[in-house]
Order: structure tokens, then C-alpha cells, then sequence
């Protein structure tokens, strides 16, 4: 299923719509301010344990993400030194990942790696979205297999035709990116830039 959805002005039922298909621990795939990406509630396990199984993550290896609406409730949900939430709040919302220490509150998967990924995208419907939602959403990019056309996770049509029979809902925002965040880790005393990708870090 595809719901196209704009910057602003959406049908507030439609929204709601999504809104409960994630509290019911479906799956989406949504726009961001760098490429598509998968995602749920990011405090039920049943659907994160499915994406990773999508993607082939093992969480014991690779880190997990979330999306939070701005970085009022952050805090809740990883450990944030001053230093660190001043690079965030000159950066955030932005095309960055920040990784922090993981708190207590995020299901034991995340725990795995003691390590989250922090998003708030400069998207504004991924952003509403997880404001009604009132919790952070697990976010991955959509993967890509070698040779596959780059449109099959940049145009909502295709990206419809590929995953819609293993996801809940497919959001069309217009055709998305295909750079990837910029990744930092903000894990120890000095933050690292681990992955260059769109956007430049303002320090």
C-alpha cells in the first residue's frame, strides 16, 4: 500500500492512520533529508527484530537507529554529555546520525551494542509523523543489492513494487536522495566523523 503525503497540510486522519499502524508494530517505509528509509516504533521489539531480519542486521554487530522528533526528550533515550547536545542542537534537524551510549529505556536489542543512533531528520513528514506518534522510530536506508537500479530506493512507485508485500506502508514524499547521513560518534571525550556523507558538521 502507498499513501503519497506532502511537506504540509495532510489529511489529519491519514496520519493518524500510520500513526496506528506503527503503535500495532507495522512497518513503513518513509522519505527522509538523505535516502528512504525503513522503519517502526522503536520501542516494540516484535517489529525491530523483523527489519533486522529485512536487512540482515545482527544487532550484536551493527548499530540501530532511531528517529526522535527534536531533542527535548533525547535523554530518555541515550546519554548526552553538554558538549554533545550543543553539536546536535547546532546540526539537528540535519542530514547527521549522532551515536551515543544507549540508555535503559530502549528494548534490551539495542542493549546489545549499548549504542544508538540519533536522527532528526530535516524531513517534515517522517518529523510530524513521530511527533503524533510521541516515541522515537527505528530507522534503516532501504537496501540495495549489487546491479540493482538505484531507483528501486529513490522512486516510491518502485520502492512500492519491491517491499510493499513486506511492509505495512509505503510513503511517497516525492523521489528521495541517494547519499546517505553523515555518521558521528559522540561515544568518547572528542566526537568522530565515522561516515562522510551528505551534509557538512558544523563544530
Amino acid at each position: 500500500m502507498i499513501q503519497k503525503l506532502y511537506d504540509k497540510h495532510n489529511d489529519p486522519d491519514v496520519l493518524q492512520h500510520i500513526v496506528d499502524i506503527l503503535n500495532d508494530g507495522g512497518i513503513i517505509i518513509y522519505p527522509t533529508d538523505t535516502m528512504y528509509a525503513m522503519g517502526c516504533h522503536a520501542l516494540k521489539e516484535r517489529p525491530i527484530e523483523k527489519i533486522c531480519r529485512l536487512k540482515n542486521l545482527n544487532p550484536k554487530k551493527n548499530n540501530l537507529s532511531i528517529i526522535c522528533y527534536d531533542l527535548s526528550n533525547i535523554s530518555e533515550y541515550a546519554q548526552v554529555g553538554n558538549a554533545t547536545f550543543k553539536l546536535m542542537k547546532r546540526n539537528l534537524p540535519g542530514p547527521f546520525t549522532f551515536i551515543l551510549k544507549a540508555d535503559s529505556r530502549l528494548p534490551k536489542i539495542f542493549r546489545n551494542r549499548k549504542e544508538v543512533g540519533i536522527r532528526v531528520p530535516g524531513n517534515p513528514i517522517i518529523r510530524e509523523i513521530c511527533r503524533l506518534l510521541d516515541a522515537p522510530i527505528l530507522t534503516t536506508t532501504l537496501p540495495l543489492h549489487e546491479g540493482e537500479d538505484i531507483e528501486y530506493v529513490t522512486d516510491p512507485e518502485l520502492i512500492d513494487e519491491k517491499f510493499g508485500d513486506e511492509v505495512d506502508l509505503v510513503i511517497d514524499g516525492g523521489i528521495g536522495g541517494v547519499e546517505p547521513s553523515t555518521v558521528i560518534n559522540c561515544c568518547e571525550d572528542m566526537p568522530e566523523i565515522v561516515r562522510q556523507g551528505k551534509g557538512i558538521l558544523i563544530e
